[in-house]
């Protein structure tokens, strides 16, 4: 229930129904653990110190407890080897895919496309195509350890194309079709695939996108291929000919057959996730069966209270790891909403609309969502019937205490559950449980099984702000990173502190809850004072005048440049807005964080994820060409970039 609409930051805004908190996963798992011999884990903080202290039972009794089946011989859950080396249920054998399409019926997808059409995918439809697929590829050669890789939206193709390579025990790997050619082919080249799944075309902002010459392009640089399976029921586009063997996606899951999963390890790849590719050679981050089954499974079960029958709507493109986190809520029995093409298009409130129109009970977005609908008029409560929606998730970069507000004030009296994880472990190291109270502007807590952590500079536990580091292994920490000889994997999260994950973000815990106030990496250090961009963009973006804001610091000579880029809502008179900023920055932090300049920019530039490209930008200040900083074709819109470049560019001439 909502507690105080006009909370101050750290007041808590909402507490949990006492009459419902015995319905949720987290209580039902604390009894489950009760009734397995552990009898004091009766609220979460004690549940989640069990879980850190007694990490190989705890993740037995959570396989136990999701349903999970092994196979292969029992032993220890954990080995003794320190991270990166850690292995998890060796000997164990099971499979991603049968678990998720085990033992459920009704509705289990629903695909909304970009002009309202709409189509229910049934369990029993989803398991005999996932089948059918799967035999095409045997017929195919393709079988454990091949590489199948797709070049497609937000369909039900895609989670069947993910499924029946599962099942094969063969490795997946997805790009959304907006997808430069370059960016496209700078991930899928590493992998040598032997199928690729691509569509022709697809929509986008009420436009039917013609792909044929990017993909004409991808295809003649991935001489490993072997087959080409086309996707075109989406869009208006034609397919093409290709010198390698193409079919349709009907002839491929044309001929019935017999739901068959290989049992692999606990460890066997499962799927490549690619890092943002703004710097350098994309990271293809390579996750295991079991490790991405059990922390996506806990993540939904247990942080996002997900349940049987629920519908679930995570709005998150095929590349971003929360497309992942959606396919997987069908291991919880829960029905996952799809949406095809922009979902903000024609307007941000078409999130809510479908959220309303599908009955959806539990709705994942970025908090930059959350920062848009409240610099416009949107009153979704009102607006919209939203009696079905219990909680709202929140990721992909922190929120503000006026978000927070906000979704109270407009959304109305439910669950909100902010998070921070990464693709880098495909999960969440923070998050939040309903058993407990929302503190505006907080995370609720860590979640369960992951011993997170704030480290200083000298690599000390610390109460204040520091790095986000985790001091135990997960089960979905990457495998490795594809090609990778462990150098690379090592240097970027076990360099600074030996056999410590150190993430690069800043972490601070407090009585309240946990703030994460951004990424180390891009940290700002003006004379000796390190910032945090988080904390300027929550007293920037707050206000009615500012869309989105981007700071970076930059040593130019023997000055220390720090930039504040802007982006105004239209019709926002700027000389307003800039006394408005500065206002807001001495009121709510201080002189110190005060920009070196205010530059308005027609927008922010981002990977295709939604990152702020906060370290491309200092870089092309520090003088590396645009070319080097980033992967064009992985950023959401390349000629925005090319415009920072030249503002760089002139900074720099000027300091000469």
């Amino acid at each position: 229930m909502i507690i105080d609409i006009a909370a101050a930051d750290g007041e808590i805004i909402w507490q949990p129904d006492s009459a419902g908190i015995t319905q949720t996963g987290v209580a039902r798992f604390a009894e489950f653990v009760a009734q397995h011999g552990h009898d004091s884990k009766n609220d979460y903080d004690s549940l989640w110190q069990w879980s850190v202290d007694e990490p190989a039972e705890f993740w037995e009794l959570f396989a136990k407890f999701a349903g999970v089946e092994f196979g292969g011989v029992a032993g220890d859950v954990v080995s003794q080897d320190p991270m990166p080396h850690t292995k998890w249920f060796p000997g164990r054998t099971l499979n991603f895919a049968r678990h998720l399409l085990h033992g459920h019926e009704g509705t289990a997808l629903i695909a909304i496309s970009e002009d309202g059409g709409r189509e229910e995918t049934s369990w029993e439809s989803l398991r005999g195509e996932v089948a059918a697929l799967a035999q095409y590829l045997r017929t195919q050669g393709v079988g454990q350890g091949d590489r199948v890789v797709a070049i497609l939206p937000n369909v039900a193709e895609a989670v069947v194309g993910l499924l029946a390579t599962a099942s094969l025990g063969a490795i997946w790997s997805i790009c959304a079709p907006e997808f430069g050619a370059g960016a496209v082919v700078s991930r899928f080249a590493q992998l040598e695939p032997k199928v690729v799944l691509a569509a022709p075309g697809y929509m986008l902002g009420g436009k039917d996108r013609d792909r044929r010459d990017e993909l004409n392009e991808i295809i003649a640089q991935l001489p490993t291929v072997e087959q080409l399976i086309w996707v075109e029921r989406h869009t208006s586009i034609p397919t093409f000919d290709t010198k390698i063997p193409a079919s349709t996606w009907e002839k491929a899951v044309a001929e019935p057959a017999e739901l068959r999963f290989a049992d692999v390890e606990f460890s066997h790849p499962l799927w490549v996730l690619f890092s943002s590719g703004t710097t350098g050679i994309p990271k293809g981050i390579v996750h295991g069966h079991g490790g991405a089954l059990l922390e996506e499974l806990k993540m939904l079960l247990i942080h996002s209270d997900l349940r049987p029958g629920d519908r679930y709507l995570n709005v998150a493109s095929t590349s971003w790891v929360l497309w992942n986190a959606l396919v997987s809520a069908l291991g919880v029995g829960a029905t996952a909403v799809l949406i095809d093409g922009n979902p903000v298009f024609p307007s941000l409130d078409r999130v809510w609309q479908i959220t309303a129109d599908e009955r959806v009970a539990v709705l994942g977005v970025g908090a930059g969502f959350v920062h848009a609908c409240a610099n416009t008029d949107l009153v979704p409560k009102s607006q919209h019937d939203l009696v079905s929606l219990k909680s709202l998730q929140v990721t992909g970069s922190p929120l503000s205490a006026d978000g927070f507000r906000w979704v109270y004030a407009h959304v109305g009296d439910i669950w909100l559950a902010s998070m921070s994880g990464g693709t880098d472990i495909a999960s969440i190291f923070v998050g939040g449980s309903p058993t407990m109270p929302v503190h505006v502007g907080y995370i609720q807590a860590p979640a369960l099984g992951v011993r997170v952590e704030s480290w200083d500079e000298q690599g000390d536990p610390t109460t204040g702000k520091g790095e986000l580091v985790v001091t135990q292994p997960m089960p979905s920490m990457p495998l490795s990173f594809w090609g990778d000889d462990g150098t690379r994997y090592h240097e970027s999260y076990f360099s600074t502190y030996p056999a410590v994950w150190r993430h690069g973000d800043f972490i601070e815990f407090t009585r309240r809850g946990i703030l994460i106030h951004g990424r180390s990496d891009s940290t700002l250090n003006r004379n000796g004072l390190r910032l945090g961009s988080a904390d300027i963009y929550a007293a920037v973006e707050s206000l009615p005048e500012v869309v989105e804001a981007l700071v970076v610091g930059v040593e130019l000579g023997t000055e220390y440049y720090m930039p504040l880029f802007v982006q105004l809502t239209n019709g926002a008179d700027p000389e307003v807005a800039k006394d408005a900023i500065i206002g807001s920055i001495r009121e709510n932090l201080s002189v110190r964080y005060l920009p070196d300049e205010i530059v308005f920019m027609r927008a922010i530039p981002h990977t295709r994820t939604g990152k702020k490209l906060e370290v491309p930008v200092k870089r092309m200040l520090q003088g590396t060409p645009l070319e080097k900083v980033a992967d064009l074709g992985a950023v959401d819109d390349p000629e925005l970039l090319e415009v920072y470049s030249e503002f760089a560019l002139e900074k720099q001439s000027v300091n000469l």
